[in-house]
């Protein structure tokens, strides 16, 4: 019998880190109204932060809020925004002043993507996601930086690692998510002096997401390697990086990429069987969920 690859644990943030860690702190999260950056305010807000979420549907925004809340006892609230507008972020920031006085922590976590070949894909699909991640990250920026150099504070970006290599179909999502961690880099060698901190989280395949759920064949597809940590990645292993990476155990650490999956980019591999996917798309149609 072969022996069996060793599974790393699901660690509990509370278990690692004091549950009063962000006492008196407040968080500014784009996107948190439901996935990666839900469970990222979740994990911020179980170690004593309150929170804002920013998102366009109000309805689902204020429930995760409610949600949020009701789960670790701090306070949540929902603003209404659009990241490729920046009124909409500068009212939700005011909104969040208002309400707490001050921000300490922000995630930029607002993104989309789809499965689509460059040759499929339209010049608006693109433009989108650019617009989406990359403008919108520069958006959210420009409306918190001066709360957070007055909180001496720091960000982090939900990037990706589909652009450290050439990943087929994800063309735009590759270009968006470079621009956010160039964005990154510079935002924190020009704000390090004024006492701010950025750093991208990069996830690898989080289970149980939305995201997953549209990159992920809806078939099988052979020859999908396993990861060196043994499972996929779920959401609190995203939210246990916040954690750390907002602490101060983490104040020497600016302007960086921190790949949270698993040893999964050392395995790089496409969402769709290479070359033929690529060679002919048509074929693999029926594999690609729908956009919305």
């Amino acid at each position: 019998m072969s022996p069996s690859p060793h599974v790393v644990p699901i660690a509990d943030s509370t278990s690692v880190f004091k549950p009063d860690l962000f006492k008196g702190k407040v968080l500014f999260c784009t996107g948190g109204g439901s996935g990666i950056c839900r469970g990222m305010t979740e994990a911020m807000m179980r170690h004593g932060a309150n929170a804002t979420i920013v998102g366009r549907k109000l309805e689902r925004l204020t429930q995760a809020a409610k949600e949020l809340s009701e789960a670790t006892g701090q306070e949540c609230i929902a603003a209404q925004g659009d990241v490729r507008q920046p009124s909409t972020l500068k009212e939700a920031v005011a909104k969040t002043i208002a309400k707490f006085g001050r921000i300490d922590y922000v995630i930029n976590g607002a993104a989309g993507n789809f499965l689509v070949p460059i040759s499929e894909m339209s010049e608006n699909a693109f433009k989108t996601v650019m617009e989406i991640d990359t403008i919108g990250t520069f958006n959210t920026i420009k409306a918190t930086l001066a709360h957070i150099r007055a909180s001496k504070g720091a960000y982090i970006h939900v990037s990706a690692t589909l652009h450290y290599n050439g990943t087929p179909y994800q063309a735009h999502v590759s270009a968006a998510k470079a621009g956010v961690d160039a964005l990154s880099a510079v935002l924190a060698v020009e704000e390090g002096p004024n006492g701010v901190r950025s750093n991208v989280i990069a996830p690898g395949p989080i289970a149980g997401t939305e995201g997953m759920d549209r990159l992920s064949p809806k078939g099988d597809v052979p020859n999908q390697p396993g990861l060196p940590a043994g499972r996929m990645g779920v959401v609190g292993d995203i939210g246990n990086a916040t954690v750390f990476l907002f602490s101060d155990a983490a104040a020497f650490i600016t302007g960086q990429a921190l790949a949270v999956d698993g040893g999964a980019l050392h395995l790089q591999s496409t969402f769709l069987p290479y070359p033929q996917s690529v060679i002919d798309p048509q074929r693999f149609a029926h594999l690609i969920k729908p956009r919305l």
